[in-house]
């Protein structure tokens, strides 16, 4: 049966989907910016550390203020529900850790310190995404009594006057509901004019391959993984076709920012030096 199905207004079927999309985005960047972490502790220390802080600073403005909208918005709603109650209780003492996690990779000495509480902090986080996607939101989203769209609109709210005083170079980070559009480019437009042909050295940059990444989280995994990566630098993408409309998608989203150098080209890999301007 079909989440529109068992949704109890067309409204409510909408922001389902908007926060499952969402949450994909935000487990998406957790884990680009963690394995950049994980492929750079043992490959280049000083872009390790500008990824160590990058890390932290993206649950500080990302994370937590979500795990603290839900708190605010939507648990309140889900524990009314009795057979919600000791789940959202569980979700809550899972936000502790989280919070627990993040303190302890800012309390790191070093990246490679900070490496084992990235992962522990990755796989807590999408289980905690799962669990919100699979049981709470849909019972909130059929349950006629609750409205989870007005839920979510206050979650919304919460959290843009938690980010109001950002920068708009960190807005699409906190960015809710807003769906990337795919769209077909040429492929000299995609590689912003620096494509080579594939006989570029090996080098230590960190290397992001992407071939066991599930669809939903690919693209989210990439930005988040080049939002990491430090200006004057770069990363190299591994992946199982030409990703053309993902590098649309990237010079959309950060216009100018990355020359694309293709290292490889198939038939069965795809390898990409994505440097920072």
């Amino acid at each position: 049966m079909s989440v529109l199905t068992l949704a109890s207004a067309p409204e409510d079927a909408t922001a389902l989907q908007a926060a499952e999309a969402h949450h994909a985005r935000l487990a998406g960047e957790l884990a680009g910016r963690v394995r950049m972490l994980l492929t750079a502790v043992d490959r280049d220390p000083s872009t390790a550390e500008k990824i160590h802080t990058g890390l932290v600073a993206f649950c500080d403005r990302s994370l937590l203020p979500h795990a603290a909208a839900e708190e605010a918005a939507l648990y309140p709603a889900a524990h009314g529900v009795p057979e919600a109650r000791l789940l959202i209780e569980s979700l809550i003492g899972e936000h502790r850790c989280l919070t627990a996690l993040v303190d302890a990779l800012r309390a790191a000495p070093g990246p490679a310190g900070a490496a084992a509480d990235a992962r522990a902090l990755q796989v807590l986080f999408e289980e905690h995404m799962a669990k919100e996607n699979g049981l709470v939101l849909p019972l909130l989203a059929m349950t006629p009594e609750v409205s989870l769209a007005s839920l979510l609109t206050d979650m919304h709210h919460r959290l843009a006057n938690d980010t109001g005083s950002n920068s708009a170079q960190d807005h699409h980070d906190t960015q809710e509901g807003q769906d990337m559009q795919e769209g077909q480019i040429e492929e000299s437009g995609g590689c912003g004019g620096v494509c080579g042909c594939g006989g570029a050295e090996e080098t230590a940059e960190p290397e992001l391959d992407v071939r066991e990444v599930p669809h939903a989280l690919r693209h989210a995994t990439v930005f988040g993984a080049l939002d990491a990566v430090p200006a004057g630098t770069a990363m190299v993408l591994v992946a199982p076709h030409d990703p053309l409309p993902l590098l649309a998608q990237i010079e959309q989203r950060s216009p100018g920012t990355f020359a694309v150098e293709y290292l490889e080209r198939g038939p069965a890999t795809w390898r990409l030096r994505l440097s920072h301007r």
